[in-house]
């Protein structure tokens, strides 16, 4: 016992100092992680170490992610998703999977199993790399983001049946996988029907103890998992399906925040077991495999998806970034390579392939998400292969225009409401093809195209406008739109939107009239109210009344905010 404790404190150790040093350069934890298991890996064996209890905890670890991961897959989010995520999301998934194979099978020659596994790993990106840099960035809100997203939930789901599959083959008896599959598979419909008619009575009662919410959430988890388990089949599955079947609760966003601290600890854990199992000596032996695998991630995946934008006409810098973004190699895709590990499916040679391909597309894919404008900046040019012909013959307004509102979305729809009773001539540009399709059926003057796209800019007319709005929040893309009207039109009032209040000065200070920041004038406009009402004043009621209309207004047009966005 003491031994353990020796080894667990020394583990933690070096995972802070490597993460340390990981942190300040700017790179995702989970590579310290490994990275440090990867370094005190020959120690451990020098001194004859076991992992053993260590590999307890990183199994909870695996429990923990699949059950917080479950509670965001509630059946639902499939009808948010939309379709072009889906036929995207699974187009790449399939058009990757099948290179990967190819490659593995016949030029590796590493079997039929193993080139499975390869196909796999390489299909999936990463929902913690993405969603982390993308909320630092305060980038969920864009439209390659909502996209990337949507995604990444398709492959989850994916991802759920191929955990499902492998379970199956993984029971006690493996002459009876069949059996045991339609065994599995009953046991889901009757968890199910249980988590539809009894547990939401049973959290209902429970939920008015803090305390006992969490206690039955970490109870759930486990004999799900347990009972799973005992019947042949992963602990995995169990604890993913323990999380989906939570999902439809109105508390699963309170369980998942009430978890997410144990899941973090003991995911740490799992991440550095994963580098204490890829030992610094065989790395030479992966070495040429994973760095294929890498190139098929970072290179052809993002071709792939870009093809695919292409064929539901969004923009080339919008097919741009979401190929940039999912161009690296899923945790999901560990978890699975370690099922298959442990049942004796892939060997540990395969296991250490897929590890080191993870660490180099997380490693690079971090810095070309970080970085993704500059290089489309760099590369513009030569991307008009992934944007649709069909696009610019369809950009013709034939009726002048002298306001320009650049983004259709929750606050431009306001805007646009308030530019039809001025009577103004105007027009309405926007990237995502749905919308513009929308607007053009209730006769709205609509253009498609990217206020990024500085050959798009320069076909408007900019030095005709008297009035230029942009609700694009990102600020890169503002301060281009603004130094191309001032380059051409001086008199033009310029408003844009901001997210963060440097951004807002930077914008002023770049000639903006005005720059709109949403939260803040939310609580400007919340204050006023209060000040010249009083409580129980029928101005609330009022102003209720208003709210609701103009929210019903905006939801009858097909806006609203994206569940995706939570996850």
């Amino acid at each position: 016992m003491d031994n353990t404790f020796i080894q667990l404190a020394v583990i933690l150790l070096a995972a802070f100092v490597v993460s340390y040093i990981i942190r300040v350069l700017n790179q995702p934890l989970i590579i310290g992680y490994i990275l440090a298991g990867m370094i005190i890996s020959p120690f451990l064996v020098g001194i004859g170490a076991s992992t053993g209890t260590i590999e307890i905890f990183s199994e909870l670890g695996i429990s923990f992610l699949l059950f917080i991961v479950g509670l965001h897959l509630n059946p639902k989010v499939i009808k948010e998703i939309g379709g072009s995520s889906l036929i995207i999301g699974l187009g790449q998934m399939i058009l990757t999977f099948v290179t990967t194979f190819l490659v593995s099978n016949y030029i590796f020659d590493v079997g039929i199993i193993t080139s499975v596994y390869y196909g796999i790993a390489v299909s999936f990106s990463s929902t913690i790399i993405v969603m982390k840099i993308l909320s630092d960035q305060r980038k969920l809100d864009s439209l390659s983001s909502k996209i990337s997203i949507g995604i990444l939930i398709v492959q989850d789901l994916v991802a759920v049946g191929v955990l499902i599959f492998i379970s199956s083959m993984s029971g006690i008896n493996h002459t009876n996988t069949f059996e045991s599959f339609i065994a599995g598979a009953f046991l889901i419909v009757i968890l199910f029907f249980v988590g539809y008619l009894i547990l939401p009575r049973i959290t209902r009662r429970i939920a008015k103890s803090q305390e006992l919410l969490f206690l039955f959430s970490i109870c759930w988890c486990f004999v799900l998992a347990a009972l799973f388990l005992y019947l042949g089949f992963s602990m995995e599955i169990g604890s993913l399906l323990a999380g989906v079947i939570l999902s439809t609760s109105p508390y699963a966003m309170e369980i998942s925040s009430k978890i997410r601290p144990l899941r973090d600890f003991f995911l740490i854990i799992f991440f550095i077991i994963l580098g204490l199992r890829m030992q610094i000596s065989h790395l030479q032996e992966v070495l040429i495999p994973a760095i294929v695998l890498s190139g098929i991630a970072l290179i052809f995946k993002p071709f792939a998806l870009m093809i695919l934008g292409r064929w539901f006409k969004y923009t080339k810098r919008t097919n741009f970034l979401v190929g940039f973004t999912l161009a690296q190699i899923s945790e999901f895709s560990l978890i699975i390579a370690a099922l298959g590990l442990s049942i004796g499916q892939i060997s540990a040679m395969a296991f250490n392939t897929i590890v080191l391909a993870l660490i180099i597309t997380i490693f690079l894919s971090s810095y070309s998400i970080t970085y993704s404008s500059e290089v489309y900046n760099r590369f513009s040019n030569f991307l008009s292969v992934f944007e649709s012909k069909k696009i610019k013959k369809e950009n013709k307004i034939k009726k002048e225009y002298d306001t320009i509102l650049f983004g259709y979305n929750r606050i431009g729809f306001s805007i646009l409401k308030v530019l039809k009773e001025l009577k103004k001539k105007y027009v309405v540009v926007d990237f995502n093809p749905d919308i513009i399709n929308n607007l053009r059926r209730f006769g709205v003057p609509a253009l498609y195209g990217d206020v990024y796209d500085m050959n798009f800019l320069e076909d408007l007319k900019l030095e005709g406008a008297n009035l230029v709005i942009s609700t694009v929040p990102d600020l890169e893309t503002n301060q281009l739109l603004i130094n191309t009207v001032r380059t051409v039109n001086r008199k033009a009032v310029v408003v844009l939107r901001a997210h963060a209040i440097e951004d807002a000065l930077k914008l002023y200070e770049n000639g903006a009239n005005y720059v709109l920041t949403p939260h803040f004038l939310g609580g400007e406009y919340v204050a006023k109210m209060i000040r010249h009402t009083k409580i129980g004043d029928k101005d609330y009621k009022e102003e209720r009344e208003k709210h609701m209309k103009m929210l019903k207004q905006i939801l009858s047009k097909g806006i609203n905010h994206p569940e995706v966005e939570k996850n």
